[in-house]
């Protein structure tokens, strides 16, 4: 080993150490707190009218903070902040009934479009039944149905009866969970929630945590907003019988290809619409706020080229008639079509709240849930339980780190030094890779950093006592170092592949917080091993001369040399 000073195990290991610095600074660092408002290099300041009273543009040390305040920090779990566990069942019997709609929907479209006679029309539980007027248009028909994969076509003369083959409908079942797992993230992201979890459970259960919930407004707005099934369909209004809606039950409904649907604001008022609906939110390409003339939130939405189409044409032939905006089975507005729609743009309007309206709206942007879900679990984890946690893993971790600085400090003196600066670049490090991948950081998380400090510090110890044992046989100190890395990386490196593997594991085989045990235990063996052996091997070459001149073991390694008391 020559004695290189400043070397390259000794620069990748300042490189390591600055990147966890910059990477989990934002973490640490209080937000700024600016006395006005942000805008475009500028703070302003602002009278309760919303007039500019002063202005100024932002220094540079208060341009540095807010760049630090926007970088990725390390997010707080359920466990540590409080928050809202939800277990949530899938309904997925109901998705099959959704897909009926579908199809129905679409023969619909088709026969209209074509000008294809049909008669007893309905859908009846799982089954969609028609009867063909035309017999010349048999094999148009016929071609239409079967390009929807996985029905099945019962066919007797002119009579035709469609259901979905039981394939299918464990498509569609799986269809649904996996689509209410994405529509409930999408949800929660847009509805401005920092880090939830939503993961799949068995066949039809979801996870949520929420992590931040802290006040039953809250957790009321959130529950809602993941429950809402935001199906939107526009449904032609049964103008012949809808006098009757009031009186007729839905078996009889049922018999015209109608349903009863109850109106949003009032109960009361029911609608006789018909069952298969002119198109629905699958269609949709966006939804919004916007005011109507009295100044009243509404909602807005837009159609896809084919719902457009599909929208147009329907108005175009039913002039003076209604239109039903139904959403999540209540009819919002039922109003007279007075001409042709084009664009594919419609509105729904109602008694809404500005949240109200903005929550539909991210629930009609995010997607209708295919399938109903339902609670079957939920814990409220309140803020003061979480910073107990917090507060509890803080304590284990510095009064840890602090056992262990003062034993290595006392046992290898300045060896010990060495290994503790090692030691607190690791947490650094790992802090920093924690917020750089955004990673959630749980309560079995904090408990994998903290094992990480028994970790990394184990690989010091084995490197010293095998240094140790080389400078009793009387090795001098350059080859007692040298050879003392290399005796001990097999067993540092055995035992670290080793928790890998288990917490590759813990992670694969794991859910929620035994991943985040995993994750922050994985990235913590590998950082032990940047900074346990290439770093303080990389301190040691830097420092070489200055060991071999001290002659002094037990300032550099807590020992003495036999025969030379301590000298080398």
């Amino acid at each position: 080993m020559k004695n290189k000073g400043l070397n390259y195990r000794l620069v990748i290991f300042i490189i390591a150490t600055v990147f966890g610095i910059f990477f989990s600074l934002p973490t640490f660092k209080p937000p700024t707190v600016l006395e006005g408002e942000v805008m475009d290099g500028r703070v302003l300041t602002l009278s309760q009218t919303g007039v500019v009273v002063n202005e100024r543009k932002l220094t540079f040390f208060e341009r540095i903070s807010l760049s630090i305040d926007k970088a990725p920090k390390v997010a707080m779990g359920l466990d540590l902040q409080g928050g809202l566990y939800m277990l949530l069942g899938v309904q997925t019997d109901e998705a099959i009934g959704s897909k009926i709609k579908s199809i129905a929907s679409g023969i619909k479209y088709h026969t209209d479009s074509n000008g294809i006679m049909i008669t007893s029309f309905k859908i009846d539980g799982d089954k969609i039944t028609l009867e063909l007027l035309d017999p010349a248009k048999e094999n148009d028909l016929d071609n239409f149905i079967k390009e929807t994969k996985g029905i099945i076509i019962n066919k007797q003369g002119f009579s035709y009866s469609i259901t979905i083959d039981d394939s299918e409908k464990a498509n569609v079942k799986s269809l649904a969970v996996l689509q209410a797992v994405e529509t409930i993230r999408n949800r929660l992201d847009q509805f401005g929630l920092a880090e939830p979890t939503v993961a799949k459970q068995g066949e039809d259960k979801i996870l949520v945590e929420i992590p931040g919930i802290k006040t039953q407004e809250e957790e009321q707005r959130a529950r809602e907003l993941i429950a809402k099934a935001a199906h939107l369909q526009l449904m032609a209004v049964d103008e012949d019988r809808n006098d009757r809606a009031n009186f007729i039950s839905q078996e009889e409904a049922a018999l015209y290809g109608d349903v009863v649907l109850s109106d949003y604001r009032d109960p009361h008022k029911r609608y006789l619409v018909k069952v298969i609906p002119i198109l629905d939110g699958s269609m949709l390409t966006d939804a919004g706020v916007a005011f109507d003339q009295n100044n009243r939130p509404m909602i807005t939405f837009s159609l896809d080229s084919q719902g457009a189409r599909i929208f147009g044409d329907f108005t175009g032939k039913n002039k003076g008639k209604r239109l039903a905006v139904v959403l999540d089975n209540a009819v919002y507005s039922a109003p007279n079509i007075i001409d042709r729609i084009g664009g594919g743009n419609g509105q729904i309007t109602g008694a809404f709240t500005i949240d109200e309206a903005n929550d539909v709206a991210i629930a009609l942007r995010s997607g209708a849930l295919l399938a109903p879900v339902t609670m079957l679990e939920k814990r409220s984890v309140g803020p003061s339980l979480g910073a107990d946690s917090v507060t509890a893993s803080l304590i284990a971790l510095v009064s840890g780190f602090a056992a262990v600085v003062i034993f290595m400090c006392f046992y290898y003196r300045i060896a010990g030094v060495i290994a503790c600066i090692a030691l607190a670049s690791n947490l650094i490090i790992l802090i920093g890779l924690i917020a750089l991948f955004g990673a959630t950081l749980t309560l079995p998380g904090m408990a994998g950093i903290i094992l990480t400090v028994g970790m990394g510090i184990d690989a010091n110890v084995i490197i010293n006592e095998r240094i140790r044992e080389l400078l009793r046989m009387g090795g001098s100190v350059r080859n007692a170092i040298e050879k003392g890395y290399q005796n001990a990386f097999t067993a540092i490196l055995d035992s670290n592949l080793t928790t890998v593997i288990v917490a590759l594991v813990l992670y694969v085989y794991g859910t929620g917080p035994v991943k985040g045990f995993a994750i922050t235990l994985s990235f913590g063996v590998f950082i032990s091993m940047l900074t346990a052996i290439l770093g303080t091997r990389g301190v040691y070459e830097a420092m070489m001369s200055k060991i071999e001149k001290s002659k002094n073991l037990t300032l550099w390694f807590g020992m003495e040399k036999k025969g030379s008391h301590g000298n080398i």
